[in-house]
């Protein structure tokens, strides 16, 4: 129920034109109710009296109801129809916002289908609980209101025998209710676990295909796709046999009905008009009732799927900006790590990490995988917090600064390029949206992009698909280059920038490397140590561990940590290297 108070909670700001909805609402069930009231009259006055003046009357009078019952249901159909999905739109716009501003952790817990899940699958079944259901309940809730007063006006003793049946409904539509709603919780698990099949096999297409897997990956995604059959079939059947066993009900309290008003009409104590309006009532009545007990079903699944939207509101980012948080000055000085401790879960990765960094110096930052080299990077732009120690820039602790002003100062360019189902220009000007075409054109010149974009079919304005899949992985790299050349910010990370390209695109980056490096000072990560040979300085990471620095020439005549790794990486060039050398025998397959 909390659930379900809270997204009434949602309402509010709209409650005038809720009232108004009622207010119609209650017209159309007094229309309705008008239209049982006239059967008695109908029957008594023209049929069996034959009065023609109500035989005039009745007609026009029938004719006017159903004129006012329509317009009054298309205004309480419009008005609740756009409060529901104004309500469904600022609730899903949240739940985005919200993700947006949750520590970078929370997306390494849940997979992007799961996401997807939340803000499509489940909101969209909260939408049916608040647009529909909430206005069909307040709808047939009045009109329920307005018959019950025309079946105990006609004849009270009848709507008692009416009434007889509703306690036994009670607990059968608990019982239902509580096995709908886990059901419902199930399902939209199921769903998500389809979204993520999807987006999985999606974004990895190549690789389905390179291993000829797409039988494998249509099986498997037809196997959650039996799981969501199988659930809605369960809850099918529930909601069959609940509309069965309330038929039943039905069925036994007509027939006492029909039993006892009969006898009454036999016995002269009642008329056959009195009886006929009462039977129209009642049945007219046995309609919203029984859609009321249905909807507790849509009742049910929008409450589980809004405990699962509530859920992902309820979540606090763990990185956030204290209350009395200031602007960070332009970096002038140096980045200090002191005393860094840091990890995941309970998993230590970084260990006691003492580390300065001046400005305008190129830093790279060398190490096996695994070693914590991306994770020193990620602290400095505060996606995370430090667990003992700290982080400053120019003597400022970055958890007493805001992550905007933090963040202003930072540009990233990582060896996964993340680019959008966008034009080239838009995808520049993500690092700087109000900046000139001049101001793009220089980005995409400097980072040695201008040429290839140029002899794009619509240059600028060409879109590059999802994460750039109509670029080459070098054309990528600069794209991302000139987004964070543009932004002009004083840091840069470059976190294995060129480690997945070839010898040619590797050298065109390199050059679009020297530009965006100038005058920033900057963390480089690489694989290829050949990349970081002019840095300033040079740290070794072993098991989150700095165990070397100093310079090339410096580190080399130490024989230790980063020679090992440079000569070990200068035999894998060089492995590579003879094996491409080496032409295949005269008739060899390829």
């Amino acid at each position: 129920m909390r659930s379900f108070w809270r997204l009434m909670e949602l309402v509010k700001p709209h409650w005038w034109r809720l009232l108004l909805a009622s207010v119609f609402m209650g017209l159309v069930a007094a229309c309705t109710s008008a239209v049982a009231y006239l059967i008695k009259p109908l029957l008594d006055e023209v049929f069996i009296h034959r009065d023609l003046a109500m035989l005039k009357l009745i007609p026009g009078g029938v004719l006017a109801i159903y004129v006012f019952k329509g317009v009054f249901f298309f205004g309480q159909q419009y008005l609740m129809t756009f409060v529901g999905m104004t309500i469904i739109h600022e609730l899903r716009v949240n739940l985005y916002a919200h993700m947006q501003y949750l520590s970078l952790s929370f997306f390494h817990k849940h997979p992007s289908g799961t996401l997807l899940s939340r803000i499509i699958n489940d909101v969209n079944q909260v939408q049916a609980a608040v647009t529909t259901v909430v206005t069909g309940t307040i709808l047939d809730f009045f009109t329920a209101v307005g018959l019950l007063f025309v079946v105990f006006y006609r004849d009270w003793k009848l709507a008692l025998i009416g009434s007889f049946v509703l306690p036994f409904t009670v607990g059968p539509l608990y019982y239902f209710g509580r096995r709908l709603r886990k059901l419902a919780t199930s399902g939209q698990e199921i769903m998500a676990d389809m979204t993520n099949v999807c987006t999985e096999t999606f974004q990895g297409e190549r690789i389905v295909k390179a291993f000829n897997q797409e039988g494998f990956e249509t099986e498997r995604f037809a196997k959650e796709s039996r799981n969501v059959v199988q659930n809605l079939l369960r809850s099918v059947t529930l909601r069959s046999i609940s509309s069965t066993l309330m038929e039943a009900l039905g069925g036994v309290c007509v027939a006492g009905i029909i039993g006892y008003g009969g006898y009454e009409v036999i016995m002269g104590r009642s008329t056959p008009g009195s009886f006929i309006s009462f039977m129209t009532a009642l049945l007219l009545l046995y309609e919203p009732i029984k859609r009321m007990t249905r909807m507790n079903t849509s009742i049910q699944q929008g409450v589980a799927a809004a405990d699962r939207v509530f859920d992902i509101l309820d979540l606090k980012p763990e990185v956030t900006d204290k209350p009395d948080a200031i602007e960070l000055p332009l970096v002038s000085r140096e980045i200090e790590f002191d005393h860094v401790t840091f990890g995941y879960k309970d998993e230590e990765v970084l260990h006691d990490v003492n580390l300065r960094v001046r400005v305008g110096e190129v830093l790279a930052i060398v190490g096996t995988s695994g070693g914590g080299k991306t994770t020193l990077v990620n602290l400095i732009p505060r996606f995370y917090d430090v667990w003992t120690g700290a982080v400053r820039i120019d003597g400022h602790d970055l958890r007493d600064v805001t992550q905007k002003s933090l963040r202003n100062q930072i540009a990233v360019v990582s060896q996964r390029v993340t680019l959008f189902n966008d034009t080239v220009r838009n995808n520049i000007l993500y690092g700087r949206p109000d900046a000139s075409e001049d101001d793009v054109a220089a980005a995409a010149k400097a980072s040695f992009a201008h040429d290839f974009i140029t002899k794009m079919p619509q240059g600028y304005d060409t879109v590059i698909g999802e994460r750039g899949v109509l670029l080459s992985g070098g054309e990528r790299q600069r794209l991302a280059m000139a987004r964070a050349l543009i932004k002009n910010a004083p840091i840069l990370i470059l976190d294995e920038a060129t480690s997945s390209l070839d010898t040619e695109s590797e050298l065109a980056v390199q050059r679009a490397l020297e530009n965006l490096m100038r005058g920033r000072t900057t963390f480089v990560i690489a694989h290829r140590l050949s990349t970081v040979r002019n840095a300033d300085r040079i740290i070794a990471i072993v098991q989150g561990r700095i165990v070397e620095e100093g310079n090339h020439d410096q580190l080399m005549a130490r024989n230790g940590e980063y020679r090992r790794l440079y000569e070990m990486q200068f035999q894998v060039d060089e492995g590579l290297a003879s094996v491409e050398g080496v032409k295949a025998p005269a008739g060899a397959k390829a």
